[in-house]
């Protein structure tokens, strides 16, 4: 059971990533419609099942995405996403936070 502590040795890195339209993004077309949608979906979703990303998806009204990454570092989350069909020219990352998880209902 995953509580308040601070034990910091054994718990992964995680990070929260705010990725935002860069200028290929047509914001006229939902994000279904965008070029490569296809492509851009099976690498987040490959991404998912290696466990990389840990939750993910569009906020607010949906251009904006959210990511809780684990990854060794900054550079290497960076590095990851520089992969993506979609990057820098229709998702770009606007922050990386680090965070510092403290309480995790999925650890009972």
């Amino acid at each position: 059971m995953a509580r308040l502590s601070d034990k910091k040795s054994s718990k992964p890195q995680y990070f929260v990533v705010r990725r935002m339209p860069g200028p290929a993004w047509n914001a006229s077309l939902p994000m279904q419609s965008q070029l490569r949608w296809a492509e851009h979906a099976a690498f987040m979703n490959s991404l998912e099942t290696e466990g990389f990303i840990i939750l993910g998806g569009p906020i607010g009204s949906g251009d904006d995405a959210m990511l809780v990454i684990e990854a060794v570092s900054e550079e290497a989350l960076r590095a990851r996403l520089a992969l993506d069909p979609w990057s820098e020219g229709r998702l770009r990352i606007d922050s990386v936070e680090r965070w510092t998880l403290l309480l995790d209902s999925r650890c009972r």
